[in-house]
């Protein structure tokens, strides 16, 4: 198998390291040349190029047979052009590929928007709580409308990522001790990085297309998550000052049962508390 990974950051690795152990050929790009050295040591070539550069999307494309998409803004103000830029050229590029047949993309379930904690499933319509969601719901659609006869789309919704260099520890640890706003009954929603990495495979093996969510079991309201992180550092619980779920754009409960239902075992259904090292 020929595989471009398209955004080699934190997931876009992990999956090059996967799919390269598996035998097949990996090519990973990036848009920060000073990366080249340390994405060279998990896949076959690299290239670094810009996501709205067609005749370079369409060089390396050439002769691959499945792209991943897994990019990221490097600010909030760089959403339109990191994503939908992104999309409309790629889908423009692979017009001419028809060799290529799987295009995979890793999005986010906060596309959904604020639920007040209701449970949601991918039938559940996508209402963005802000600009930058509405891109990533755009993007979702660009990509979807390029399916055709030869070539399957699927998207994974992720939940918040964490994992070896991004546990729970060091991404919420802060407020251990600390007083914060609202009553903390929002939840939220996490994804292991071996399930992403695992999920990847699946829908790539399994040629799934369309949406899927990709979370844990077990969402969590923000205040259950924050007292058992405390607990199992032995540090003071959070405070919280107020009666209202706070100011969280993306209160839901993402089910994941549709990607269940296709055949993927969870390796970490359950939130890991691990600390680095």
């Amino acid at each position: 198998m020929h595989i471009t990974i398209i955004g080699c950051g934190y997931v876009g690795m992990a999956a090059a390291r996967h799919w390269r152990n598996q035998g097949w050929t990996v090519t990973g790009t990036t848009t920060t040349p000073d990366r080249v050295p340390q994405l060279e040591e998990v896949v076959h070539r690299v290239q670094v190029v810009r996501g709205d550069d067609a005749r370079a999307l369409h060089a390396i494309l050439q002769g691959q047979q499945a792209v991943l998409l897994s990019i990221g803004a490097p600010h909030p103000s760089a959403y339109e052009k990191t994503y939908l830029d992104t999309a409309r050229t790629l889908v423009d590029v692979l017009r001419g590929l028809p060799e290529i047949g799987y295009l995979l993309y890793t999005g986010s379930y906060s596309v959904y928007g604020d639920r007040g904690g209701a449970w949601i499933t991918e039938t559940t319509p996508a209402t963005p709580a802000n600009r930058n969601g509405e891109i990533l719901h755009q993007t979702e659609q660009i990509l979807l409308a390029a399916a055709n006869d030869t070539l399957n789309v699927g998207i994974l919704r992720l939940g918040g990522i964490y994992g070896p260099g991004r546990e729970l520890d060091g991404i919420l640890g802060w407020a251990c001790g600390m007083t914060l706003s609202g009553d903390g009954s929002d939840f939220s929603n996490w994804v292991h990085l071996d399930d992403i990495v695992g999920a990847l495979a699946f829908a790539l093996k399994e040629r799934l297309r369309g949406i899927y969510n990709l979370v844990g079991d077990e969402p969590l309201p923000r205040a259950e998550l924050l007292k058992r992180l405390c607990e199992q550092r032995a540090l003071p619980p959070v405070q919280w000052e107020g009666t209202s779920q706070g100011t969280k754009p993306y209160n839901a409960r993402v089910s994941n049962q549709k990607l269940k239902a296709a055949g993927y075992e969870l390796v970490h259904p359950q939130i890991r508390f691990e600390s680095p090292g």
